[in-house]
C-alpha cells in the first residue's frame, strides 16, 4: 500500500461519483500567540494498493512530531482492504478531522503518514507568529 497524495487542508469530502473535493490547501499557520490552538482541519490522504493485498489488513498510523522531534499526537487506525474489480488497484480517499491541535511554539511540524510500521509520506506545516 502506498500513499498517492498527502496534504492538509481546511475542508474536503467525497461526491456520490467517487470525486474527492479539497477546500483551502495550506502548509503554513499564522497564529497570533502562542501557545496556539488550531481549531479545524483535515488530513488528506489518497490511499493506493495492489490488487493482490486485497482481504489484507493493514495498520495505519499517523503522528505530528514538532521540530525537536517531540510527537505532539498520535492517531491509528485498522483498515482491510476491499477486493478491486478486476484489473484495478485498491484505492481509498481517507480525510482525517483534526480539532484543537496545539502548537506550542512557532517552526516547523509534520505530520507522519505509517503504514504497518514504515513511514510512507510526510506532510510538513510550518507556524509563524502573525503580523498584529
Amino acid at each position: 500500500m502506498d500513499v498517492k497524495l498527502a496534504l492538509l487542508a481546511d475542508y474536503s469530502n467525497i461526491s456520490r461519483e467517487g470525486k474527492l473535493n479539497i477546500l483551502g490547501v495550506f502548509d503554513l499557520i499564522r497564529a497570533r500567540g502562542f501557545p496556539a490552538v488550531h481549531r479545524s482541519m483535515q488530513l488528506i490522504m489518497m490511499l493506493e494498493a495492489e490488487s493482490v493485498e486485497a482481504d489484507t489488513d493493514k495498520d495505519i498510523q499517523v503522528k505530528l512530531i514538532d521540530a525537536d522531534g517531540r510527537k505532539i499526537f498520535e492517531i491509528g487506525a485498522q483498515m482491510k482492504l476491499p477486493s478491486p474489480r478486476p484489473g484495478e488497484m485498491i484505492k481509498s480517499n481517507q480525510m482525517l478531522n483534526l480539532n484543537d491541535i496545539r502548537f506550542e511554539k512557532p517552526g516547523d511540524y509534520v505530520f507522519h503518514i505509517m503504514i504497518n510500521g514504515d513511514l510512507k509520506r510526510s506532510v510538513p506545516v510550518k507556524l509563524i507568529q502573525a503580523r498584529p
